[in-house]
C-alpha cells in the first residue's frame, strides 16, 4: 500500500490491542468501498487488525491498494445469510453504510440492514459495533436521511452489542460530498444568492479526525454502549465556511444573501446545477444542514483522546484538501458513490446476446504509438481530459442528463491518472480494467470498460482496447446498447447521426495524443 497521511493507524494511541491469547482482533467493515470505509481499512491494517469486509462486488473491492490484504465476502447487508457467515470470529464490526442515492423506500432498507447486521453481531458474540452516524439536535424535525441515521445508531444500541455511535456533522476533505459542495459555490459563484440556513451554526470536522475517532472506537471498552458527537475545533455558519473556503483557494470572500424562498428541494436544485454534486446527493445534504449542527456535549474526549496536536481548524482541513486534489492524491471520492437506478449488471458476453436486440458501434485504428503509451490516454479519459471528441455534443448530453435528473458530464473522475472497477467517470461506472501485459506466450492487451450511468432507455456500455500490433498498436473502441422497448430503438436511431462524429474523432484523437505522447 501506498503511504497513508495522518492517521496512519500505526499511532500507539491507535493500534490494536491484541486478544487473550495474543493474536491479532479480527474487524468487520461494511462499507469499504465507500468514501470513509475506503480509507479507513488500510489504516485498520497498519494498527495490527485482521480485516475482513462484506463487499457487494468482490473485484471493485479487490482493486483497492489494500485488496490483497483484506479477506473479502461478497453480498450486501441486507443479506443475512452473507452477514452471518462474514460475521464469524469477529470482535469488532464497522457499519459505514449510508443509502445517501437511496430510493423511495431507503428508511426501510435502512433499518432492514441494520437489523441484519446488529443480529448477527449479537449472535457472532462481537464485542463493539462502530457506527458513523449524524450531528443533529434533539428538538427538531429531522429530514428523512438523517432521522433514518439515527434509528440506525437506535437499532445497534439496543443490540445487546456494546455500541459506540459517532455523529459527525459536515466532514471536510478531499473527495468529500459536502467539500466538494463548497469548492463549487465558491468557486463558480461571485454572488451567492443562499438559503436561509447558511446563517445556521455548523460544527465541521475533518477527515483525518473521524478517522482518528473511528480507529479509537475500537479500543473502546466493553462498558460503552453510548451515541457520543464528534466535531472539530470550530463553530461556523455555513457562509462562514464557504468564505473560510475562498480565502484558502487564493479567491475573494463572497457576497452571500439570504433568501427564504430557496426550500430544500429548490437548493438542491440549485446545487445541481451549480456544482458536480448530483441532486439525488445534493438534497439529503442541503436537508441536513435545515438546523444547527453542533456538538451538543464532550463526552468523546472521556472515551478517546483527542490526536496528537489537537483537532484541525477547519481552515487547514481545505486547505490539506486542495493540497491533496492538486497532487491527484484522492484516495476516496463521493464520486464513487453508487447511483440508485443506474444499471448494475455487468455486460454479458458476446454469445449471450443471441436472440436480443442489441446496437453496436464499433471503430479501430492503427498507431505506431507503444501499447503503454495508447494506455495511459484511455485510463486519463474523462474529466479534465475530456473525451477527445466534441466537447459541444458531450456537454450538451451531460446538460440533458442532469436535467433529468441523472449525474451529468461534470461529476469527473476522483483521479487524473488511475482508475479501478468502481470508479466514476463523468456519467460513466468503471466496470472493467485489464492491465495491458507482456507474457512469455505473448502480449495481452488493456480493457477498459465502462458502463453507462447516465438516464437512457436502456443499458449501455463503452469498451477501449489498446491491443499490441505488428509495428505498434492497434486501439479499439466499441459501444453496446440494449435498448429497452420502443423508445430504447428509436434513441438509438436518434443518436446514430452524432456517433460519425463523436466515436470516430474519438478514435482519431486518442491515437494521436498517444503518439504525441510518445515522441516527448
Amino acid at each position: 500500500m501506498s503511504e497513508l497521511t495522518a492517521p496512519t493507524g500505526r499511532e500507539p494511541a491507535l493500534r490494536a490491542i491484541p486478544r487473550d491469547d495474543g493474536s491479532a482482533p479480527r474487524v468487520l467493515v461494511f462499507g469499504a468501498t465507500g468514501y470513509i470505509g475506503g480509507r479507513l481499512t488500510p489504516r485498520l491494517l497498519n494498527a495490527g487488525y485482521r480485516v475482513r469486509v462484506l463487499a457487494r462486488d468482490a473485484a471493485r473491492a479487490q482493486s483497492f491498494a489494500w485488496g490483497r490484504d483484506v479477506e473479502i465476502v461478497e453480498g450486501e447487508a441486507q443479506d443475512r445469510d452473507a452477514v452471518a457467515a462474514a460475521m464469524r470470529d469477529v470482535d469488532v464490526v464497522y457499519y459505514l453504510v449510508h443509502s445517501m442515492t437511496g430510493g423511495k423506500d431507503f428508511e426501510k432498507q435502512d433499518t432492514a440492514a441494520a437489523e441484519a447486521v446488529a443480529d448477527a453481531a449479537a449472535a457472532a458474540g462481537a464485542s463493539r459495533i462502530v457506527y458513523l452516524g449524524g450531528l443533529h439536535p434533539d428538538d427538531a424535525e429531522l429530514s428523512p436521511h438523517l432521522r433514518s441515521r439515527v434509528r440506525v445508531g437506535e437499532i445497534f444500541l439496543e443490540s445487546g452489542v456494546p455500541t459506540l455511535v459517532l455523529q459527525a456533522g459536515v466532514v471536510i476533505g478531499s473527495g468529500s460530498a459536502s467539500f466538494e459542495m463548497i469548492r463549487h459555490l465558491t468557486d463558480v459563484l461571485p454572488y451567492m444568492p443562499a438559503p436561509k440556513w447558511v446563517r445556521n451554526r455548523i460544527q465541521p470536522i475533518a477527515i483525518r479526525d473521524v478517522l482518528h475517532y473511528l480507529l479509537g472506537a475500537a479500543r473502546v471498552d466493553e462498558s460503552v454502549n453510548a451515541a457520543v458527537d464528534v466535531g472539530g475545533p470550530d463553530v461556523l455558519r455555513y457562509g462562514q465556511m464557504m468564505n473560510g473556503y475562498a480565502l484558502e483557494a487564493g479567491l475573494r470572500q463572497r457576497a452571500i444573501a439570504s433568501l427564504p424562498v430557496l426550500t430544500p428541494r429548490l437548493a438542491s436544485h440549485w446545487v445541481n446545477l451549480v456544482t458536480p454534486v448530483p441532486r439525488s446527493i445534493a438534497r439529503p445534504l442541503v436537508e441536513s444542514l435545515q438546523n444547527e449542527c453542533v456538538m451538543k456535549n464532550h463526552a468523546i474526549d472521556d472515551l478517546i483522546p483527542r490526536p496528537e496536536g489537537g483537532l484541525t481548524p477547519y481552515r487547514r482541513a481545505v486547505a490539506l484538501a486542495l493540497g491533496r486534489v492538486d497532487a491527484d492524491g484522492v484516495e476516496t471520492s463521493w464520486q464513487d458513490a453508487e447511483v440508485s437506478g443506474a444499471p448494475s449488471d455487468p455486460l454479458p458476453s458476446d454469445p449471450d446476446w443471441a436472440g436480443r436486440t442489441v446496437f453496436t458501434d464499433e471503430r479501430s485504428v492503427h498507431t505506431t504509438a507503444p501499447v503503454t503509451e495508447v494506455w495511459r490516454v484511455i485510463t486519463g479519459i474523462g474529466g479534465e481530459n475530456g473525451w477527445y471528441s466534441s466537447r459541444f455534443l458531450w456537454a450538451v448530453r451531460g446538460v440533458m442528463d442532469r436535467v433529468i435528473g441523472g449525474v451529468g458530464l461534470r461529476r469527473g473522475r476522483r483521479s487524473r491518472s488511475s482508475v479501478r472497477p468502481g470508479d466514476a467517470v463523468d456519467f460513466w461506472r468503471v466496470e472493467a480494467v485489464e492491465e495491458p501485459l507482456v507474457l512469455d506466450s505473448g502480449s495481452r492487451g488493456g480493457l477498459l470498460r465502462l458502463r453507462a450511468e447516465m438516464i437512457v432507455p436502456g443499458s449501455a456500455w463503452l469498451e477501449l482496447r489498446a491491443v499490441p500490433d505488428a509495428d505498434g498498436t492497434r486501439y479499439e473502441q466499441r459501444a453496446v446498447f440494449f435498448p429497452r422497448g420502443l423508445l430504447g430503438r428509436l434513441y438509438w436511431l436518434a443518436v446514430l447521426p452524432f456517433h460519425g462524429f463523436i466515436f470516430t474523432g474519438m478514435a482519431a484523437r486518442i491515437t494521436a495524443e498517444a503518439e504525441h505522447g510518445g515522441s516527448r
